[in-house]
Protein backbone atom coordinates (compact mmCIF):
# COMPACT_ATOMS: atom_id res chain seq x y z
CA UNK A 1 0.00 0.00 0.00
CA UNK A 2 3.03 2.51 0.90
CA UNK A 3 4.70 1.53 -2.34
CA UNK A 4 1.63 2.17 -4.02
CA UNK A 5 0.85 5.30 -2.48
CA UNK A 6 4.40 6.60 -3.14
CA UNK A 7 3.81 5.66 -7.04
CA UNK A 8 0.87 7.95 -7.15
CA UNK A 9 2.53 10.56 -5.37
CA UNK A 10 5.25 10.95 -8.16
CA UNK A 11 2.44 10.43 -10.82
CA UNK A 12 0.93 13.48 -9.61
CA UNK A 13 3.84 15.59 -8.45
CA UNK A 14 5.25 15.21 -12.17
CA UNK A 15 3.53 17.29 -14.32
CA UNK A 16 5.19 20.46 -11.88
CA UNK A 17 8.52 19.52 -11.83
CA UNK A 18 9.82 21.46 -14.98
CA UNK A 19 6.94 24.06 -15.00
CA UNK A 20 8.94 26.31 -17.63
CA UNK A 21 8.79 23.55 -19.71
CA UNK A 22 4.68 23.88 -19.61
CA UNK A 23 1.86 25.08 -21.08
CA UNK A 24 2.07 28.34 -20.17
CA UNK A 25 5.50 28.84 -21.44
CA UNK A 26 4.38 27.97 -24.75
CA UNK A 27 0.89 30.52 -24.64
CA UNK A 28 3.62 33.19 -22.95
CA UNK A 29 5.38 33.89 -26.58
CA UNK A 30 1.98 35.08 -27.34
CA UNK A 31 2.52 38.10 -24.90
CA UNK A 32 5.63 38.89 -26.25
CA UNK A 33 5.17 38.51 -29.90
CA UNK A 34 6.00 41.49 -32.65
CA UNK A 35 2.82 43.05 -32.30
CA UNK A 36 4.22 43.86 -28.35
CA UNK A 37 7.10 45.44 -30.13
CA UNK A 38 4.92 47.66 -32.47
CA UNK A 39 2.47 48.52 -29.46
CA UNK A 40 5.23 49.02 -26.73
CA UNK A 41 7.55 50.79 -29.02
CA UNK A 42 4.62 53.27 -29.82
CA UNK A 43 3.71 53.92 -26.22
CA UNK A 44 7.48 54.72 -24.98
CA UNK A 45 8.76 56.93 -28.37
CA UNK A 46 4.96 58.70 -28.31
CA UNK A 47 4.70 58.97 -24.54
CA UNK A 48 6.93 58.48 -22.50
CA UNK A 49 6.51 56.47 -19.28
CA UNK A 50 2.85 57.21 -19.17
CA UNK A 51 1.65 54.12 -20.37
CA UNK A 52 3.73 52.10 -17.44
CA UNK A 53 0.65 51.23 -15.90
CA UNK A 54 -0.66 49.57 -18.91
CA UNK A 55 1.86 46.83 -18.95
CA UNK A 56 1.42 46.35 -15.44
CA UNK A 57 -2.21 45.95 -15.40
CA UNK A 58 -2.55 43.85 -18.79
CA UNK A 59 -0.08 41.45 -17.29
CA UNK A 60 -1.57 41.02 -14.13
CA UNK A 61 -4.89 40.54 -15.91
CA UNK A 62 -2.97 37.62 -18.26
CA UNK A 63 -1.77 35.92 -14.81
CA UNK A 64 -5.88 35.42 -14.00
CA UNK A 65 -7.25 34.77 -17.57
CA UNK A 66 -4.26 32.06 -18.34
CA UNK A 67 -4.79 30.57 -14.99
CA UNK A 68 -8.76 30.34 -15.97
CA UNK A 69 -7.96 28.82 -18.83
CA UNK A 70 -5.57 26.12 -17.78
CA UNK A 71 -7.79 25.47 -15.17
CA UNK A 72 -10.68 24.72 -17.54
CA UNK A 73 -8.86 22.07 -19.47
CA UNK A 74 -7.73 20.13 -16.48
CA UNK A 75 -11.69 20.06 -15.28
CA UNK A 76 -13.33 19.39 -18.27
CA UNK A 77 -10.96 17.87 -20.29
CA UNK A 78 -11.86 20.35 -23.00
CA UNK A 79 -10.72 22.93 -24.56
CA UNK A 80 -12.35 26.49 -24.22
CA UNK A 81 -14.09 26.49 -27.36
CA UNK A 82 -14.88 22.81 -27.48
CA UNK A 83 -16.72 23.71 -24.16
CA UNK A 84 -18.85 26.48 -26.21
CA UNK A 85 -19.66 24.28 -29.12
CA UNK A 86 -20.79 21.86 -25.58
CA UNK A 87 -22.63 24.03 -23.65
CA UNK A 88 -24.43 27.28 -26.01
CA UNK A 89 -26.66 27.36 -28.93
CA UNK A 90 -25.58 26.51 -31.95
CA UNK A 91 -25.71 30.13 -33.61
CA UNK A 92 -23.82 31.66 -30.77
CA UNK A 93 -21.14 28.90 -31.48
CA UNK A 94 -20.91 29.89 -35.04
CA UNK A 95 -20.85 33.79 -34.04
CA UNK A 96 -17.91 32.97 -31.78
CA UNK A 97 -16.02 30.64 -34.70
CA UNK A 98 -16.40 33.42 -36.79
CA UNK A 99 -14.53 36.11 -34.39
CA UNK A 100 -12.00 33.68 -33.37
CA UNK A 101 -10.88 33.61 -37.03
CA UNK A 102 -11.21 36.81 -37.54
CA UNK A 103 -8.64 37.38 -34.31
CA UNK A 104 -6.53 34.24 -36.04
CA UNK A 105 -5.92 36.67 -38.97
CA UNK A 106 -4.78 39.45 -36.56
CA UNK A 107 -2.48 36.80 -34.75
CA UNK A 108 -0.94 35.64 -37.68
CA UNK A 109 -0.84 39.12 -39.40
CA UNK A 110 1.14 40.55 -36.56
CA UNK A 111 3.72 37.62 -36.29
CA UNK A 112 4.58 37.06 -40.01
CA UNK A 113 4.67 40.94 -40.23
CA UNK A 114 7.18 41.41 -37.59
CA UNK A 115 8.92 38.28 -38.75
CA UNK A 116 9.34 39.55 -41.98
CA UNK A 117 10.49 42.78 -40.74
CA UNK A 118 13.50 41.50 -38.32
CA UNK A 119 14.22 39.76 -41.62
CA UNK A 120 14.73 42.71 -43.55
CA UNK A 121 16.97 44.49 -40.98
CA UNK A 122 19.18 42.01 -40.44
CA UNK A 123 19.67 40.33 -44.21
CA UNK A 124 17.85 42.87 -45.97
CA UNK A 125 15.50 40.44 -47.31
CA UNK A 126 12.31 41.77 -48.95
CA UNK A 127 9.15 41.75 -46.85
CA UNK A 128 7.21 39.70 -48.92
CA UNK A 129 10.02 36.74 -49.10
CA UNK A 130 10.55 37.27 -45.27
CA UNK A 131 7.26 36.99 -44.55
CA UNK A 132 7.09 33.71 -46.66
CA UNK A 133 9.86 32.16 -45.03
CA UNK A 134 8.78 33.08 -41.25
CA UNK A 135 5.75 30.99 -41.98
CA UNK A 136 7.78 28.12 -43.09
CA UNK A 137 10.21 28.34 -39.92
CA UNK A 138 7.14 28.24 -38.39
CA UNK A 139 5.90 25.39 -39.66
CA UNK A 140 9.00 23.67 -38.88
CA UNK A 141 8.40 24.28 -35.25
CA UNK A 142 5.19 22.83 -35.71
CA UNK A 143 6.66 19.78 -37.02
CA UNK A 144 8.43 19.49 -33.31
CA UNK A 145 4.52 18.90 -32.16
CA UNK A 146 4.87 15.29 -33.76
CA UNK A 147 7.47 14.17 -31.29
CA UNK A 148 5.47 15.10 -28.50
CA UNK A 149 4.95 18.37 -26.06
CA UNK A 150 8.26 18.63 -24.59
CA UNK A 151 10.25 19.30 -27.73
CA UNK A 152 7.82 21.82 -29.43
CA UNK A 153 8.17 23.26 -25.61
CA UNK A 154 11.92 23.64 -25.22
CA UNK A 155 11.93 25.24 -28.92
CA UNK A 156 9.72 27.59 -28.09
CA UNK A 157 11.23 28.46 -24.48
CA UNK A 158 14.37 29.19 -26.05
CA UNK A 159 13.51 31.23 -28.53
CA UNK A 160 11.72 33.64 -25.28
CA UNK A 161 15.11 32.87 -23.48
CA UNK A 162 16.54 34.80 -26.82
CA UNK A 163 14.18 37.40 -26.22
CA UNK A 164 14.56 38.00 -22.54
CA UNK A 165 17.97 38.12 -22.84
CA UNK A 166 18.11 40.79 -25.52
CA UNK A 167 15.70 42.91 -23.78
CA UNK A 168 17.74 42.54 -20.69
CA UNK A 169 20.54 43.58 -22.51
CA UNK A 170 18.99 46.71 -24.48
CA UNK A 171 17.00 48.02 -20.62
CA UNK A 172 20.31 48.09 -18.57
CA UNK A 173 22.29 50.09 -21.47
CA UNK A 174 19.11 52.41 -21.85
CA UNK A 175 19.21 53.43 -18.82
CA UNK A 176 15.58 54.33 -17.50
CA UNK A 177 14.90 57.15 -15.32
CA UNK A 178 12.99 55.06 -11.68
CA UNK A 179 11.01 58.43 -10.57
CA UNK A 180 9.40 58.39 -13.97
CA UNK A 181 8.59 54.65 -14.04
CA UNK A 182 7.07 55.22 -10.52
CA UNK A 183 5.13 57.97 -11.90
CA UNK A 184 3.97 55.87 -14.98
CA UNK A 185 1.99 53.43 -12.47
CA UNK A 186 -0.53 56.10 -11.80
CA UNK A 187 -3.22 55.17 -14.31
CA UNK A 188 -3.95 57.86 -16.74
CA UNK A 189 -4.14 58.59 -20.41
CA UNK A 190 -3.44 62.00 -22.26
CA UNK A 191 -5.82 62.53 -25.65
CA UNK A 192 -7.57 59.59 -27.63
CA UNK A 193 -4.14 58.56 -29.40
CA UNK A 194 -2.91 56.91 -25.78
CA UNK A 195 -6.25 55.40 -25.47
CA UNK A 196 -6.00 53.60 -28.65
CA UNK A 197 -2.33 52.57 -28.16
CA UNK A 198 -3.33 51.46 -24.35
CA UNK A 199 -5.72 49.55 -26.51
CA UNK A 200 -3.61 47.98 -28.37
CA UNK A 201 -1.18 46.96 -25.91
CA UNK A 202 -3.71 45.56 -24.07
CA UNK A 203 -5.26 43.37 -27.29
CA UNK A 204 -1.32 42.88 -27.86
CA UNK A 205 -0.49 41.31 -23.79
CA UNK A 206 -3.97 39.57 -23.08
CA UNK A 207 -4.66 37.62 -26.47
CA UNK A 208 -7.97 35.63 -27.51
CA UNK A 209 -5.73 33.21 -29.22
CA UNK A 210 -3.56 32.72 -26.22
CA UNK A 211 -6.91 32.43 -23.93
CA UNK A 212 -7.96 29.69 -26.54
CA UNK A 213 -4.99 27.90 -26.63
CA UNK A 214 -4.03 27.37 -23.09
CA UNK A 215 -6.97 25.57 -22.11
CA UNK A 216 -6.48 23.13 -25.05
CA UNK A 217 -2.73 22.45 -23.91
CA UNK A 218 -3.92 21.13 -20.48
CA UNK A 219 -6.39 18.66 -21.24
CA UNK A 220 -4.67 15.64 -22.68
CA UNK A 221 -1.17 16.93 -21.36
CA UNK A 222 -1.04 14.05 -18.21
CA UNK A 223 -3.77 11.15 -17.58
CA UNK A 224 -5.54 12.37 -14.23
CA UNK A 225 -7.53 9.23 -11.96
CA UNK A 226 -7.73 10.89 -9.29
CA UNK A 227 -9.15 14.48 -7.69
CA UNK A 228 -6.08 14.73 -5.68
CA UNK A 229 -4.49 14.13 -9.44
CA UNK A 230 -6.48 16.88 -10.73
CA UNK A 231 -5.52 19.49 -7.40
CA UNK A 232 -1.95 18.56 -7.79
CA UNK A 233 -2.26 19.18 -11.49
CA UNK A 234 -3.54 22.54 -10.76
CA UNK A 235 -0.99 23.67 -8.45
CA UNK A 236 1.60 22.80 -10.97
CA UNK A 237 -0.27 25.11 -13.53
CA UNK A 238 -0.54 27.48 -10.82
CA UNK A 239 3.55 27.96 -11.07
CA UNK A 240 3.62 27.62 -14.62
CA UNK A 241 1.48 30.04 -15.59
CA UNK A 242 2.78 32.57 -12.59
CA UNK A 243 6.30 32.09 -14.06
CA UNK A 244 5.42 32.41 -17.45
CA UNK A 245 3.92 35.17 -17.14
CA UNK A 246 6.15 36.98 -15.07
CA UNK A 247 9.15 36.95 -17.66
CA UNK A 248 6.35 37.80 -20.13
CA UNK A 249 5.40 40.96 -18.66
CA UNK A 250 8.89 42.19 -17.54
CA UNK A 251 10.00 41.89 -20.87
CA UNK A 252 7.26 43.99 -22.50
CA UNK A 253 8.04 46.60 -19.69
CA UNK A 254 11.46 46.83 -20.97
CA UNK A 255 10.33 46.96 -24.35
CA UNK A 256 8.57 50.13 -23.30
CA UNK A 257 11.11 51.64 -20.91
CA UNK A 258 13.77 51.13 -23.57
CA UNK A 259 11.45 53.20 -25.91
CA UNK A 260 11.30 55.50 -22.79
CA UNK A 261 14.52 56.06 -22.17
CA UNK A 262 16.31 56.04 -25.80
CA UNK A 263 13.31 57.08 -28.26
CA UNK A 264 11.42 59.50 -26.60
CA UNK A 265 11.31 62.61 -28.08
CA UNK A 266 12.52 61.68 -31.87
CA UNK A 267 9.18 61.26 -33.27
CA UNK A 268 9.75 57.42 -33.94
CA UNK A 269 7.20 55.14 -34.18
CA UNK A 270 8.08 52.43 -36.61
CA UNK A 271 10.15 49.65 -35.61
CA UNK A 272 12.99 50.16 -38.50
CA UNK A 273 12.81 53.87 -37.04
CA UNK A 274 13.63 52.16 -33.65
CA UNK A 275 16.11 49.82 -34.60
CA UNK A 276 18.07 52.14 -36.35
CA UNK A 277 17.72 55.07 -33.39
CA UNK A 278 19.17 52.70 -30.84
CA UNK A 279 21.62 51.88 -33.04
CA UNK A 280 23.01 55.19 -33.37
CA UNK A 281 22.35 56.09 -29.77
CA UNK A 282 22.81 52.92 -27.96
CA UNK A 283 25.35 51.45 -30.32
CA UNK A 284 25.39 48.63 -33.13
CA UNK A 285 25.38 45.58 -31.00
CA UNK A 286 21.72 47.00 -29.02
CA UNK A 287 20.14 47.05 -32.49
CA UNK A 288 21.20 43.77 -33.62
CA UNK A 289 20.09 42.36 -30.16
CA UNK A 290 16.61 43.98 -30.97
CA UNK A 291 16.47 42.98 -34.29
CA UNK A 292 17.17 38.94 -33.10
CA UNK A 293 15.09 39.47 -30.54
CA UNK A 294 12.19 40.35 -32.82
CA UNK A 295 12.98 37.33 -35.09
CA UNK A 296 12.84 34.81 -32.21
CA UNK A 297 9.21 36.52 -31.73
CA UNK A 298 7.96 36.38 -35.40
CA UNK A 299 9.14 33.09 -35.39
CA UNK A 300 8.36 30.74 -31.89
CA UNK A 301 4.64 34.03 -31.85
CA UNK A 302 3.75 32.43 -35.90
CA UNK A 303 3.75 28.65 -34.73
CA UNK A 304 2.10 29.17 -31.43
CA UNK A 305 -0.72 31.36 -33.62
CA UNK A 306 -1.09 28.48 -36.72
CA UNK A 307 -1.46 25.76 -33.44
CA UNK A 308 -4.17 28.28 -31.50
CA UNK A 309 -6.16 28.17 -35.06
CA UNK A 310 -6.30 24.53 -35.40
CA UNK A 311 -7.37 24.72 -31.90
CA UNK A 312 -10.40 27.24 -32.85
CA UNK A 313 -11.75 25.11 -35.71
CA UNK A 314 -11.48 21.65 -34.22
CA UNK A 315 -13.28 23.20 -30.92
CA UNK A 316 -16.09 25.49 -32.32
CA UNK A 317 -16.62 23.24 -35.09
CA UNK A 318 -15.56 19.70 -34.54
CA UNK A 319 -13.50 19.87 -38.06
CA UNK A 320 -9.70 19.51 -38.18
CA UNK A 321 -7.36 21.27 -41.03
CA UNK A 322 -4.00 20.10 -42.23
CA UNK A 323 -1.47 22.57 -40.69
CA UNK A 324 -0.34 23.06 -44.23
CA UNK A 325 -3.81 24.21 -45.61
CA UNK A 326 -4.26 26.14 -42.26
CA UNK A 327 -0.93 27.98 -43.00
CA UNK A 328 -1.56 29.15 -46.26
CA UNK A 329 -4.94 30.23 -45.39
CA UNK A 330 -3.54 32.33 -42.45
CA UNK A 331 -0.18 33.73 -44.39
CA UNK A 332 -2.56 35.07 -47.11
CA UNK A 333 -3.97 38.05 -45.53
CA UNK A 334 -0.31 39.06 -44.39
CA UNK A 335 1.23 38.59 -47.34
CA UNK A 336 -1.25 40.71 -49.13
CA UNK A 337 -0.84 43.21 -46.83
CA UNK A 338 2.59 43.28 -47.24
CA UNK A 339 2.74 43.25 -50.77
CA UNK A 340 0.22 46.54 -50.95
CA UNK A 341 3.25 48.23 -49.58
CA UNK A 342 1.40 49.28 -46.18
CA UNK A 343 3.08 50.34 -43.38
CA UNK A 344 4.22 47.12 -41.24
CA UNK A 345 4.11 49.01 -38.19
CA UNK A 346 1.25 50.18 -38.27
CA UNK A 347 -0.50 47.31 -39.62
CA UNK A 348 0.81 45.50 -36.22
CA UNK A 349 -1.05 48.41 -33.97
CA UNK A 350 -3.81 48.39 -35.85
CA UNK A 351 -3.58 44.47 -35.44
CA UNK A 352 -3.36 44.40 -31.73
CA UNK A 353 -6.32 47.04 -31.82
CA UNK A 354 -8.44 43.94 -33.49
CA UNK A 355 -7.35 41.34 -30.76
CA UNK A 356 -8.26 43.57 -27.90
CA UNK A 357 -12.05 43.53 -28.87
CA UNK A 358 -11.43 39.64 -29.54
CA UNK A 359 -11.00 39.39 -26.02
CA UNK A 360 -14.48 39.84 -24.40
CA UNK A 361 -15.84 36.81 -26.38
CA UNK A 362 -13.00 34.11 -25.19
CA UNK A 363 -12.96 35.80 -21.84
CA UNK A 364 -16.92 36.39 -20.76
CA UNK A 365 -17.58 32.70 -21.79
CA UNK A 366 -14.22 31.46 -19.58
CA UNK A 367 -15.96 33.53 -16.85
CA UNK A 368 -19.50 32.02 -16.79
CA UNK A 369 -17.89 28.31 -17.29
CA UNK A 370 -15.56 28.37 -14.65
CA UNK A 371 -18.25 29.50 -12.00
CA UNK A 372 -20.00 26.53 -12.67
CA UNK A 373 -20.21 23.60 -10.23
CA UNK A 374 -21.84 21.11 -12.45
CA UNK A 375 -18.80 21.73 -15.05
CA UNK A 376 -15.36 22.67 -12.91
CA UNK A 377 -16.66 19.96 -9.48
CA UNK A 378 -14.33 20.94 -6.70
CA UNK A 379 -12.14 23.31 -9.07
CA UNK A 380 -15.20 25.79 -9.69
CA UNK A 381 -14.20 29.34 -9.05
CA UNK A 382 -14.12 30.72 -5.65
CA UNK A 383 -16.09 34.24 -5.59
CA UNK A 384 -13.52 36.08 -4.98
CA UNK A 385 -11.92 34.94 -8.21
CA UNK A 386 -14.96 35.38 -10.77
CA UNK A 387 -15.19 38.64 -9.24
CA UNK A 388 -12.02 39.45 -10.16
CA UNK A 389 -12.75 38.26 -13.32
CA UNK A 390 -15.49 40.14 -14.02
CA UNK A 391 -13.51 43.41 -12.99
CA UNK A 392 -10.79 42.14 -15.98
CA UNK A 393 -13.79 42.20 -18.31
CA UNK A 394 -15.65 45.24 -17.36
CA UNK A 395 -12.44 47.37 -17.83
CA UNK A 396 -11.25 45.49 -21.30
CA UNK A 397 -14.68 46.10 -22.20
CA UNK A 398 -14.61 49.99 -21.21
CA UNK A 399 -11.47 50.43 -22.79
CA UNK A 400 -13.24 48.59 -26.24
CA UNK A 401 -16.40 50.97 -25.86
CA UNK A 402 -13.94 53.87 -24.85
CA UNK A 403 -11.55 53.49 -27.81
CA UNK A 404 -14.69 53.59 -30.07
CA UNK A 405 -16.13 55.99 -28.70
CA UNK A 406 -12.77 58.35 -29.92
CA UNK A 407 -11.99 57.14 -32.09
CA UNK A 408 -15.48 57.67 -34.48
Amino acid sequence: MYQERRQLVSRVRAPSALPLLGPAFVTAIAYVDPGNFATNLAAGSRYGYLLVWVVVASNLMAMLIQYLSAKTGIATGLSLPALCRQQLPRPVVRGLWVQAELVAVATDLAEVVGGAIALQLLFGVPLVAGGAITALVAFALLGLKSRGHRPFEAAITGLLGVILVGFVYDLVLGGPDPAAVAGGLAPRFDGADSVLLAAGMLGATVMPHAIYLHSSLTTDRYTIRTEAQRRALLRGQRVDVVSAMAIAGLMNLALLLIAASALRGTGITTIEGAHEALGMSLGEGTALIFAIGLLASGFAASSVGTLSGQVVMEGFLRRRLPLTLRRLASLAPALVILAAGADPTQALVLSQVVLSFGIPFALVPLILFTRRADLMGALVNRRSTTGAACVVAAVIIALNGALIALTF
